[in-house]
């Protein structure tokens, strides 16, 4: 094998590893590099640790555009690990080929994968197996005892986990000093009457983005960079870089990942062009600096915030924390050509407002850079579903322009969400006032 690359194997379960035990394969697994790394989110979600230092720093001092062949199910850019750009989704034996071969371009149905001990060129149709191979495989491996057997006393297997203290009660015991688990902000300001629904106004654009930022742009769930704001904070709570683990692990700690929203290392805020990476321009003096700490100055000057967009944004996983993120930034809507649909439900559970350019407008055509501030009029006293609003845009030359949007609220009950400051503080009033009628019958 190639000493440029990095093998790992992360079956889904263990089952699947005693598959591989019974079929034989895992010895020669092992032979060729494929290690036990673990089970379930690995790989795919940038567990699979580093690549060799001298190879990470050729790839940023060249700019390469190094590859991550793969069977799991994404294949965003940074999200296997951050240095790498380009990912391939194949079937395990391909990955294994691939690997073998040592690079993708590669055309393996004419040229060899490589040479045997005699110097004999090996194609993959020499090691590939019929289908009466892989089917007696499958019949002897796949038996319900194994199932039964790994999985019929769980609790009792895992001793490591049995060991971890916890405490009992009718509610969960916050530790204010643990970096993974701390309580959310979400009911902070809670009452059982909404606040009243006004227009948006004086915002500032905390990023404008093109087409196609994903999920996986929005709100990372892989590694956590050191120099990253959620890298200092972690740092700050005197954690030390080899114990970061990753922004899906840190999930249930809300500082950690209000700090990675929009930190994905590849993405491309138009208001800083040449640029990668959560960055932006704090206005109106136009400095340089992280989202996170950006809108945190926002923040502190009670200045609303909007994000632009191209098309289809919010694409991949149906990612919660894009849409929890987006809203702890001080995010109040996302004006963007097209959107996810998903995604677009998050944002409306979390009380930000997805907006649509009409066709042919965009940020490009109005020739927005970060400078303007926006107003967002029309959803004074509540919102209804697909309704029209105005975006005013104030520019720095005093021209005024309003452009029609439409508010992608597609249901009543959406409308309900928004109205209420999101889908959390909805139930919640629901669930309050359910207790009284109750209580008082």
């Amino acid at each position: 094998m190639s000493p440029a690359v990095k093998t790992s194997l992360a079956p889904g379960s263990r089952v699947v590893t005693e598959y591989l035990r019974q079929t034989g394969l895992l010895p020669y697994l092992k032979e060729l590099g494929f290690h036990l790394a673990g089970y379930g989110c690995t790989t795919c979600i940038g567990n699979s640790g580093p690549i060799d230092p001298c190879l990470e720093e050729a790839i940023r001092e060249h700019d390469l555009v190094a590859a991550n062949v793969l069977s799991g199910n994404r294949n965003f850019e940074a999200r296997v690990h951050q240095s790498i750009r380009a990912n391939f989704l194949m079937s395990p034996p391909l990955v294994v080929a691939f690997a073998l071969a040592g690079r993708v371009d590669i055309d393996l149905s004419k040229e060899p994968i490589g040479r045997d001990k005699n110097g004999v060129e090996v194609c993959l149709r020499d090691l590939w197996p019929s289908l009466d191979e892989i089917s007696n495989l499958m019949q002897a491996a796949f038996d319900p005892d194994t199932y039964r057997r790994l999985n019929s006393d769980f609790a009792g297997q895992n001793s490591m986990w049995n060991e971890i203290a916890a405490k009992v009660g009718a509610g969960y015991d916050w530790d204010p000093s643990s970096t993974y688990i701390r309580e959310p902000p979400y009911f902070e300001k809670f009452s059982m009457q909404p606040d009243k629904v006004v227009d948006i106004k004086g915002a500032r654009p905390l990023a404008i983005f093109g087409d196609s930022v994903t999920t996986d742009h929005i709100s990372p769930a892989g590694a956590i960079k050191p120099d990253s704001p959620a890298g200092k904070y972690l740092q700050d709570w005197e954690v030390s870089v080899e114990d970061f683990n990753s922004y899906g692990a840190r999930r249930g700690n809300h500082q950690v990942m209000v700090r990675g929203t929009f930190a994905n290392v590849r993405i491309k805020n138009l208001m800083v062009p040449g640029v990668e990476g959560g960055i932006t321009f704090h206005q109106p003096r136009g400095e340089q600096m992280s989202i996170y700490d950006a809108a945190m100055k926002y923040q502190e000057a009670s200045i609303p915030l909007v994000v632009i967009a191209g098309q289809e944004y919010g694409t991949g996983s149906s990612r919660d924390w894009a849409a929890k993120g987006t809203r702890l930034l001080g995010v109040r809507a996302v004006v963007a050509e097209s959107f996810e649909r998903i995604h677009r439900s998050n944002l409306i559970g979390m009380g930000v407002l997805p907006c649509r350019f009409k066709e042919g407008v965009s940020a490009r055509s109005l020739n927005l850079d970060g400078t303007e501030t926006f107003d967002l009029q029309g959803i004074e006293g509540g919102v209804r579903p697909r309704q029209d609003v105005t975006l005013t845009i104030h520019r720095v030359n005093g021209q005024v322009e309003q452009v029609p949007l439409t508010l992608r609220v597609e249901t009543p009950i959406e409308a309900d969400y928004y109205n209420h400051g999101g889908i959390l503080p909805f139930v919640l009033r629901r669930l309050v006032g359910q207790t009284s009628q109750s209580a008082g019958g």
